[in-house]
């Protein structure tokens, strides 16, 4: 057998191997750019959130306490952040299966040999997989440093508490005061900083594969696409990336 036959053989074997995988690499984009706009959004309102801090511990907490009770009593205390948290939870579970699964067949797929005459991707394009990674990181850690309160916490945390006040749930959230606990430790505060910066990259390079993956073509949707999504992650790098520094500037105390 020639080595032309050879390698046309080769390749049939490889095309056909894509052609059997289940799901498509076009699902498993469209899965990422799905929760990953889904995460981009709730960031932002998160981050929408935050910036009450700067009104103070009383409405900060109010706030806080808003979100327990929301629609109480139609739903149980603390009924919206489950629900918030089942569904956090299933978007990071399909983005973090399908991103895995296209970079191992991706890897599969090169073998040993490194691909010549293409275009360079762009430095922070080639780093989503460990971006990915640290922010998977960042998550654990704010569980466990603000929500949980087990392991990385600071040593001034308080746990949210509630009573029934004749037929009005009275919440003693004390969220301003974890926060600005937790931020007061410096390699807690810089690291929440640089992870803001990690997201933002993350966010910015996700919104360019979004809209491709979703189907946009034209060049004036892309553009304002883009756009939309750096500005997003620029917003979200600034605001929450400067609360930590601010807390440990004392601030926000």
């Amino acid at each position: 057998m020639s080595v032309t036959e050879k390698a046309r053989g080769q390749g049939d074997t490889v095309v056909r191997q894509k052609l059997s995988q289940h799901p498509s690499n076009v699902t498993l984009k469209l899965i990422m750019a799905a929760t990953g706009t889904i995460f981009v959004l709730f960031v932002f309102v998160h981050m929408v959130g935050n910036l009450k801090l700067f009104l103070g511990a009383e409405d900060y907490n109010a706030y806080a306490a808003f979100l327990r009770t929301f629609l109480f009593p139609f739903l149980p205390y603390e009924g919206l952040l489950y629900v918030m948290r089942l569904a956090l939870g299933v978007c990071l579970i399909l983005h973090v299966w399908a991103g895995l699964t296209i970079h191992l067949r991706g890897r599969r797929a090169r073998g040993g040999f490194s691909r010549k005459g293409m275009k360079k991707k762009a430095w922070f394009a080639k780093y989503m997989v460990v971006e990915g990674v640290l922010l998977l990181a960042f998550i654990i850690v704010h569980l466990l440093d603000l929500t949980i309160g087990r392991g990385l916490e600071s040593s001034r945390f308080q746990e949210a508490t509630h009573e029934m006040v004749g037929n009005e749930m009275v919440v003693h959230a004390h969220a301003y005061e974890n926060l600005v606990a937790s931020f007061s430790r410096p390699w807690m505060a810089i690291f929440y900083t640089v992870i803001m910066i990690v997201a933002a990259l993350h966010i910015g390079q996700g919104g360019w594969n979004a809209v491709n993956d979703f189907g946009g073509t034209g060049p004036r949707l892309r553009k304002i696409w883009l756009i939309a999504f750096l500005l997003i992650a620029l917003i979200i790098m600034v605001c929450n990336g400067a609360l930590p520094m601010l807390v440990l500037s004392g601030v926000i105390s």
